[in-house]
């Protein structure tokens, strides 16, 4: 989970669905998955799988690079919320498939917060 700078409501409309189709695409291209993916006006949660040559840290820093640069070129309005050039905001947060926590649980939870979220938009 990573969220735009600020924690401002970006991820919205167009930029949404934009954000949405880059990281399919760079997962596509990189060779590896993402099982579920949320994209939220001011959060992303996704379920990612990938081969062993990377490390987390390297996929979550290509989807934010390559999505950044993307999203400030394709949507100017960005700039006016986003001032000093960043995108999305340092560090983020990563549970592992392990005994305890299964890929199950974590798609479950990501379904579990959209649904919430949906029912709060209402």
């Amino acid at each position: 989970m990573w969220a735009p700078k600020y924690r401002k409501w970006v991820l919205q409309g167009a930029g949404r669905e934009r954000v949405r189709e880059l990281f399919l695409e760079i997962a596509e291209h990189h060779g590896f998955e993402i099982e579920e993916l949320e994209v939220d006006k001011d959060q992303v949660h996704g379920c990612l799988s990938f081969p062993p040559k990377y490390s987390m840290g390297q996929v979550v820093g290509l989807l934010k690079a390559v999505s950044a640069r993307e999203i400030r070129a394709g949507f100017p309005a960005v700039r006016q919320q986003l001032w000093g050039g960043e995108f999305w905001e340092e560090g983020y947060c990563v549970w592992t498939v392990g005994d305890k926590v299964t890929a199950d649980v974590i798609k479950k939870y990501m379904r579990f917060h959209e649904a919430k979220k949906r029912g709060a938009e209402q």
